[in-house]
């Protein structure tokens, strides 16, 4: 019994992620809760250490729990950010859900369904079928959802990429229709409705995988063609796209070193500037898990630059609060998931898990992805669910 309600709760979070934190909060209440009930725990502490995406998961965490230990953070800021992280330690428990295979593919399809509603709520907005509520985020001329602009989407450029490898799984006429045509839908609802540079960058990045996973170097080839011939048409049609990344360069062109920034793209740049100052202070082992805070005001005291809580990049903000210790962790977790992909049971599985490292790796460079509550449960259920596919004969050797 306890199995069931926890395998239909795991499952049921890949829905509520597009959607509510609430849901996502109450759903992992329940699956915790089974899992603990479940028993069978030397089963599931084989999973979580024999299985080297997992046990890199659990290592990088442990890394950030060693840095709650030293340095000078507000220890409100240490709870805070370790809260975030713990999602890595959640991999192991989620993915005793889906050892069956059956159920990663139902995991697959209600996360695709997640992503539709949003999907399809945005569009509605767009075309003024949905009146505003206070519960949606957006307006006609910005139709976000359930999320804010930056998240929805990161959100819909995964979601054009899961539904391209749905329409190649699929294995009906109507089913390949459909799936090519939410892809379709996706990626006009990022290139015309809503603004957001990682969305963008996240988007071309998946369309060049999925060309070189379908068709190696043709494919890649017909990808960046069709990539070309996008923006040239995006750069002649006035659009969000078209104004965004239009104000990003003028911002970049107006903005100076030398003084405190005052557009979005500015605080970037000098977020980024400044983090790697306080990187080269304490390289080693950084300034202790829930630090940035502290530190980051610590080095902008007097010189009317703004605050910052993350300096929106995964790697640094790592780096900052455990130094190469962390860092080394974090890419080693990458690592082993993008070495472990071509192993999993079917194409789509290795095409999605090969998609989950590059969407992390994009943006990761762009913003605190672990540190955002949506990104951060996404890749770590996701992590869970494709990887739990590895079968133990075709586990890597450690030292190969």
């Amino acid at each position: 019994m306890a199995g069931r309600i926890g395998g239909w709760s795991t499952v049921a979070i890949g829905a509520s992620i597009p959607i509510s934190v609430a849901a996502d909060n109450a759903l992992l209440a329940i699956m915790l809760l089974a899992w603990i009930a479940g028993r069978q725990f030397r089963d599931k502490l084989q999973l979580a250490l024999s299985h080297p995406v997992y046990r890199a998961a659990l290592a990088l965490f442990a890394v950030l729990v060693a840095g709650c230990f030293y340095g000078s953070s507000n220890p409100a800021d240490t709870k805070s950010y370790l809260l975030k992280y713990l999602d890595l330690a959640l991999i192991p428990l989620l993915a005793w859900a889906f050892l069956c295979a059956h159920r990663r593919a139902l995991g697959l399809r209600v996360l695709a369904t997640g992503l539709a509603v949003v999907l399809i709520m945005s569009c509605a907005m767009k075309a003024g079928l949905l009146p505003q509520n206070p519960w949606m985020h957006g307006t006609a001329d910005s139709p976000v959802v359930f999320k804010l602009r930056l998240t929805q989407n990161i959100l819909m450029a995964f979601a054009a990429f899961l539904f391209a490898w749905l329409h190649c799984s699929a294995r009906t006429r109507k089913m390949k229709a459909a799936w090519a045509g939410l892809c379709a839908l996706a990626i006009l609802n990022i290139t015309m409705m809503v603004e957001g540079v990682t969305g963008y960058i996240l988007l071309i990045t998946l369309l060049l995988l999925f060309g070189w996973q379908r068709g190696k170097v043709r494919g890649i080839g017909i990808a960046i063609l069709s990539a070309c011939i996008t923006l040239a048409l995006l750069a002649i049609v006035p659009g969000p796209m078209q104004s965004r990344l239009k104000a990003v360069m003028f911002e970049i062109q107006t903005e100076g070193a030398d003084r405190p920034a005052t557009t979005s793209t500015g605080f970037r740049l000098e977020f980024y500037r400044n983090t790697l100052e306080l990187i080269k202070k304490h390289p080693v082992a950084g300034t202790g898990t829930g630090s940035f805070p502290s530190a980051y005001a610590q080095l902008v005291k007097g010189s009317g630059q703004n605050l910052s809580r993350n300096p929106h990049n995964e790697f640094m903000l790592i780096t900052v609060q455990t130094g190469i210790f962390g860092l080394g962790a974090l890419l080693w977790l990458l690592w082993q998931q993008w070495r472990c992909a071509p192993l999993l049971p079917t194409p789509m599985e290795r095409g999605l898990a090969q998609g989950l490292v590059v969407t992390m790796v994009v943006i990761s460079m762009l913003n605190s992805a672990l540190l955002d509550h949506t990104e951060g449960l996404l890749y770590a259920w996701l992590t869970a669910l494709l990887y739990a596919g590895l079968p133990p004969t075709k586990m890597p050797d450690p030292a190969s």
